[in-house]
């Protein structure tokens, strides 16, 4: 005997439907659950005012005080007027007008615009018009024998005064060469002096040497005391 069974009935047809229903059902379960929110009602306020809570404000009691008025002010003093008799002269300024008389003519004196000076800068030694006078040249009318004469004397001058022991002494060996730049000033001293060398120490006994150069007659450019600028090498060997 076959079982009687309408195919209609047969729920594995629709088995994936159902799955998908329960599965949607699930989510939304869990979502509400997760988004449940509780509140403690005791830290609920809902806005409510106990009246009881509120003290009854004491007003104090004032008393009207009866104050008398002031006493009025004291009358004022008679104002006694004293008569004197005008004996005295009283000398008037006069008052001088203030206006100008068109037919007076004042002379003006003619304005003289003072002159101003010239500022003339440090000149180099090679190309000054009268050169410094070092003492010993003065009877040298030429300005160019007056500038052999000066490098003559300020060469055997340096020869003279600079230590050339000091090389061995830093341990330099061969030829050493010591720059020297310095300035004969609109007096005729010796300022500004700079040195390069390959040791300090050459440059300090540079310096000290040519400020002990003596006072010069200032050199001048267009008729007026300028500075002077002097470059001096100073070459010495060193002995092995």
């Amino acid at each position: 005997m076959e079982p009687k069974k309408n195919p209609k009935a047969d729920l594995k047809r629709k088995s994936v439907f159902f799955l998908q229903i329960g599965l949607i059902l699930v989510l939304l379960i869990t979502w509400r659950a997760i988004e449940w929110k509780t509140y403690d009602k005791e830290a609920i306020d809902v806005g409510q005012l106990d009246m009881d809570d509120l003290d009854d404000e004491e007003i104090p009691i004032t008393e009207m005080q009866n104050t008398p008025p002031p006493p009025p002010p004291p009358p004022p003093a008679p104002e006694v007027i004293e008569v004197v008799e005008d004996e005295e002269e009283v000398e008037e300024d006069e008052i001088e007008s203030t206006e100008t008389n068109l037919e007076e003519v004042v002379e003006v004196e003619e304005v003289v615009e003072a002159p101003v000076e010239e500022e003339v800068e440090d000149v180099p030694f090679a190309v000054i018009e009268d050169v410094p006078i070092f003492p010993g040249c003065e009877n040298l009318s030429n300005n160019e024998e007056r500038k052999q004469c000066m490098s003559q004397k300020i060469n055997k001058f340096v020869n003279r005064e600079f230590d050339t022991d000091l090389g061995a002494e830093l341990g330099l060996s061969g030829v050493n060469r010591v720059i020297v730049q310095f300035k004969i000033n609109e007096k005729g001293n010796i300022v500004d002096v700079r040195s390069r060398a390959p040791h300090p120490r050459l440059e300090k006994e540079a310096a000290r040497v040519i400020n002990k150069l003596p006072k010069m007659k200032p050199g001048k450019q267009r008729g007026k005391a300028v500075g002077v600028m002097y470059s001096l090498p100073i070459v010495f060997q060193v002995q092995d």
